[in-house]
């Protein structure tokens, strides 16, 4: 059961839906939406927090916010993460790697997750079953790379799968009943995939409710023993 709730990102599309999601399945709940966004949700169960990933004085004031209100988590939902902006877009090959465009997406989606886990984790509940779940993403397997390309988002959300696993060692020392997972959502209808949607089959390119919905799935029956895991939308294991 879970009664206190923090979702980073919840202004992106999947972040959205799962702040959407966790109220309908947990009515009850307290959640702390978390965007460099302002927003604005309805439900008085859920309380916004503007902030800077990147700012660790943001991110300290932020926590004393949530911690003010919720003494421990029972959820921690990184939904954060850049595969492409209006700069950025994926390396086809060597010739279009940039030191830049690699800072950029391990800023993105290694970094942030570092720094919210450290500032966070330390509120995760020791009593009871705690989940940490980040997003990843099946193209930072090494093992599952068949096609190459796209560089610097493969290499930063393999780092990212290694910080999980840190994390997941670090963690259960200190919180034996908890879980800290990456979630790999499968291709769904966001800006962040756009441009590639086309080469996605129908049956696989999901509404963002859809998603949500198998993510709070996995992370409603995910337990100690899967801590350190990246898990597809589909709750199979991808192996690093």
């Amino acid at each position: 059961m879970f009664e206190n709730i923090v979702v980073f990102g919840s202004t992106g599309t999947i972040g959205k839906s799962l702040v959407e999601k966790i109220t309908t399945k947990y009515p009850n709940a307290l959640i702390h939406a978390c965007s460099s966004k302002q927003q604005s949700f309805e439900n008085s169960n859920v309380r916004e927090h503007q902030v800077n990933y990147i700012d660790e004085q943001s991110l300290a004031f932020t926590k004393e916010q949530v911690a003010s209100i919720s003494k421990t988590l029972d959820l921690i939902f990184v939904a954060t993460g850049m595969l492409h902006n209006k700069d950025i877009m994926p390396e086809k090959a060597t010739k279009d790697l940039s030191a830049e465009n690699f800072l950029a997406l391990y800023q993105a989606n290694t970094i942030v997750p570092a720094l919210i886990a450290k500032h966070f984790l330390p509120l995760l509940n020791r009593e009871n079953r705690a989940v940490f779940a980040a997003l990843s993403a099946r193209v930072g397997s090494i093992s599952d790379n068949q096609l190459g390309g796209w560089y610097a988002y493969r290499c930063a959300k393999a780092a990212l799968n290694m910080l999980i696993k840190n994390l997941s060692i670090e963690t259960s020392r200190r919180c034996p009943k908890s879980v800290v997972i990456g979630l790999h959502p499968g291709t769904v209808k966001t800006p962040l995939s756009a441009p590639f949607q086309k080469h996605a089959s129908s049956n696989r390119l999901f509404e963002p409710e859809f998603s949500a919905e198998a993510l709070m799935n996995i992370i409603e029956t995910v337990q100690p023993k899967d801590t350190g895991k990246c898990i597809a939308w589909d709750g199979k294991e991808i192996m690093p």
